[in-house]
């Protein structure tokens, strides 16, 4: 047993006075009275494999604890126990200790069966255990404590002397197994040390690391590390993960097994593709698993469907092969990590989002989750949803959907996608997006006109180009507005009908005309057609000024013409006019200005 022990540093086990020592000494008092009795019994805390260092950890407890004993093991390493107690004794003390943090976890009740020669305390022979053993080794003895002497601050940290040299380091670290190696490598990079391959392999990267780690933390750099020095490191490694509960969870419904922090989440609901972990004691915290039938296609639509959610934010590294893909994102509030995979027709992984600022702990749950996760048989079929009626708009199997800040409405002006909006879309925003997938940037504002004019980052082929008609129309001919009133709610377009009221504003503008039309907010910035299909302006946000309220029924619109002039002095290559406009039918302007209508959208 390689026993993970507390650090010194962990809490001040040696000024420890108060209720538990009393109760220890009240348990051992009673316990000392019958310790060659048959059937006594051990608190196992540790096993070390090298004498010297489970001196060490021996003298450690003993500055705490009462009946600390040593005794070589019958697997050749060395072992600290308490005791011996009775059985009744033992595991009440044991329980104590473990709540009080004072023995690691790992800690355990033993008969005594395994232990041989006893070499602490030094020189005290007393209740020994007998047992046949070869010629006994030459004990070594345990260096004095150093005396502490004060320096100046300024003073460099004083070189922690090896508690092995490195030959002897070097041959306890070759018995350690393949899984014992990838442990320690993974906790050196988890310390920031390593950033080779997890491969058990103990090559120049890891001898490295090791030397970083020991320079980090005040040992000699030798580049081996002593049983202490990669104790020291396990126990910190672990450390991370105290108060998360973390379990083996078997989740057959879904064909899932992995290690979860049971007490940070909890079960919520099944919510096909996902089974749901919710919030417990860490807010933020919220766990996915991922199970459902599929091929290379669903396993595609899930990585995209992954990217709208709340809880996948859009600053992050984003990577997708033919039968897995992985989501990383982060903003102010969380940190994300999405993986799946596609085996066997069958769709699986898991999403951890923790709270941002913890990331220590993050990564240390990260790997542990990657780690122990395996596919079992069975899927999370559609059927097994907790709550089938439970739909609510704006969200995929019970997650919220990533919303933007703010959405308008705009038109495409030509060729390469350029689209006219209204400033109120774009102001203060991180991010813009057309239509949700295209993301823009901002070719030119003209807050006097109230218009703004985006340029997709990438190339876009636009399904239609507004044909400006710079004639002015009739007082009384029907005007259709093309739009996203609700701010995308709906996926498509909507058309409001309406007429022409006036060919000024209010104060006589002859750039502005009114309309007789009740439009919502998300309107703005859409494209004002005629019967032809014609763009005879942009519709105008309401005014910003709040003392203003226009009476229901009335909007604005910025004509044609001024839209033309204004664009061409932009140096844009805009649609020329139609030789002529003929009157479409209803039918036909349905389907024809939802092509050249865009859904402008203002990211956080």
């Amino acid at each position: 047993m390689l026993a993970a022990a507390m650090p010194p540093n962990a809490f001040s086990i040696r000024t420890f006075i108060g209720p538990v020592l009393a109760l220890l000494f009240a348990l051992t008092a009673t316990a000392q009275s019958a310790r060659a009795q048959a059937g006594d019994v051990w608190i196992q805390v540790e096993a070390r494999p090298s004498l010297t260092a489970a001196q060490d950890r021996a003298r450690f407890y003993s500055g705490s604890l009462n009946d600390v004993n040593g005794f070589a093991l019958d697997t050749g390493w060395y072992g600290i126990a308490l005791g011996p107690y009775s059985s009744e004794d033992a595991e009440a003390l044991t329980r104590q200790l473990l709540r009080d943090r004072l023995i690691p976890s790992d800690s355990f009740i033993a008969d005594g069966s395994q232990f041989e020669r006893r070499f602490w305390p030094i020189g005290n022979a007393a209740f020994e255990i007998i047992a046949p053993q070869p010629e006994p080794e030459p004990q070594i003895a345990a260096e004095p404590e150093p005396q502490q002497i004060q320096e100046p601050e300024t003073e460099p940290t004083p070189i922690v002397q090896l508690d092995e040299t490195p030959s002897q380091a070097r041959a306890i670290e070759a018995q350690l197994t393949r899984r014992e190696r990838e442990k320690v490598q993974t906790a050196l990079e988890w310390a920031g040390a390593y950033e080779g391959a997890i491969d058990g392999l103990f090559g120049r990267g890891t001898r490295n690391a090791m030397a970083e780690w020991q320079a980090r933390n005040g040992y000699q750099t030798t580049g081996i590390m002593t049983s202490a020095q990669r104790n020291e490191l396990l126990v910190a490694y672990d450390a991370v993960l105290e108060g998360l509960g973390m379990e083996m969870v078997t989740e057959d419904v879904a064909g899932i097994q992995l290690r979860l922090p049971m007490e940070a989440v909890q079960f919520d609901a099944y919510a096909p593709p996902f089974v749901r972990y919710t919030s417990q004691t860490i807010e933020d915290a919220q766990i996915l698993l991922i199970s459902q039938p599929g091929d290379q296609d669903r396993l595609f639509g899930l990585y995209e469907i992954m990217q709208t959610l709340d809880i996948v934010p859009e600053d992050g590294d984003r990577r997708r092969t033919d039968s897995a893909f992985r989501i990383e994102g982060a903003n102010s509030r969380i940190s994300s990590f999405t993986l799946a995979e596609l085996r066997d027709g069958r769709i699986k992984g898991f999403t951890l989002v923790w709270p941002a600022g913890d990331e220590q702990r993050r990564t240390r749950l990260l790997a542990e989750m990657r780690a122990s996760f395996q596919f079992l048989p069975g899927v999370l079929e559609p059927s097994a949803a907790s709550d089938p009626e439970d739909q609510v708009l704006g969200q995929i199997a019970g997650l919220e959907l990533r919303r933007p800040r703010l959405s308008r409405s705009g038109f495409y002006v030509d060729a390469s996608g350029t689209t006219l909006t209204t400033p109120e879309a774009i102001a203060e925003c991180n991010r813009i997006t057309l239509d949700r997938t295209h993301d823009a940037e901002v070719a030119f504002i003209d807050e006097a006109l109230g218009i703004a004019a985006l340029r997709p980052l990438e190339p876009l082929a636009p399904p239609a180009i507004a044909q400006l008609r710079v004639q002015t129309p009739r007082i009384g001919d029907e005007m259709t507005v093309s739009g996203y009133p609700y701010e995308g709610v709906l996926n498509a377009p909507t058309l409001t009908f309406g007429s022409l009221a006036d060919i000024r504003g209010l104060r006589g503008e002859t750039d502005r005309m009114r309309l007789d039309m009740t439009v919502e907010d998300g309107a703005a910035g859409g494209p004002v057609l005629d019967r032809s299909g014609a763009v005879v302006g942009l519709l105008l946000a309401a005014p910003a000024d709040s003392s203003t309220q226009l009476p229901d029924g009335v909007s604005f619109f910025l004509d044609a013409e001024t839209l033309a002039n204004r664009l061409t002095s932009e140096g844009l290559d805009i649609a020329p006019p139609a030789g002529s406009f003929e009157t479409q039918s209803p039918e036909s302007l349905t389907k024809a200005a939802p092509k050249l209508t865009v859904l402008v959208s203002c990211w956080d």
